[in-house]
């Protein structure tokens, strides 16, 4: 994972969790959830951006009529004006067709209060904590899954910022150019750290062969 600084706090961080296939920590993460409503919170957040109020008012429905791979993400669930679409894995679509299988589709999938997600995260970070030592873990929380899909799309697949901020609902550009173009993931970051070239400064003397030039030059003599 990647932590960063806020500037405006000092006693937490800013996670990016890392998702490639030798370090999974968005797969261990989910794996620490422990009821099907966990799992799918928490790839809501890591696998779709949702923030922890849209992660508790999605429905069964918000799948069914999106077109195929997208989930609808309405911006006031109360009114249901607005809506977007952001794409989604298919492991996330099948446990929600799984745990919607004798659920209201009207009704959240998730159906907690937001701040009880955050509570999840939370109490699983703390296990990963106590499970690896890494104590990046524990500056985890709900945002920061969001924080890892906006910078996965951008840096790991190389999806159009354009693009981006379309799916994750983000409409004021300074603030995403700067949160999220600004950071990379820590895949791009490991993929920049092997181009560099380390140097000790010291070459290695190599044996003395000799000049290998001579020059000569011929002359006739006077005499």
């Amino acid at each position: 994972m990647r932590l960063d600084d806020y500037p405006e706090r000092e006693d937490a961080k800013r996670v990016w969790l890392n998702q490639t296939e030798a370090n999974d920590e968005v797969g261990a993460l989910i794996d620490e959830a422990q009821s099907p409503q966990q799992e799918i919170a928490f790839r809501l957040g890591a696998q779709a951006g949702l923030r922890r109020e849209e992660i508790a008012s999605v429905t069964a429905n918000d799948f069914t009529h999106a077109p195929d791979g997208f989930l609808r993400v309405w911006n006031d669930y109360a009114k249901r004006g607005k809506y977007r679409e952001t794409p989604i894995p298919e492991e996330l679509a099948s446990s929600v067709r799984t745990i919607s299988y004798d659920h209201n589709p009207n009704e959240p999938i998730v159906d907690v209060e937001p701040n009880s997600i955050y509570r999840w995260v939370k109490r699983a970070a703390e296990r990963r904590y106590a499970e690896t030592g890494d104590e990046g873990w524990t500056f985890l929380d709900v945002h920061d899954l969001r924080r890892t899909w906006g910078g996965h799309l951008l840096w790991d697949c190389g999806v159009l910022p354009a693009v981006v901020m379309s799916w994750g609902g983000w409409e004021d550009w300074p603030t995403f150019r700067d949160s999220y173009l600004g950071e990379m993931s820590p895949a791009a970051a490991e993929r920049e750290r092997e181009k560099i070239t380390y140097v000790s400064g010291r070459r290695e003397q190599e044996p003395d062969l000799g000049p290998v030039f001579h020059p000569t030059v011929e002359t006739s003599s006077p005499y």
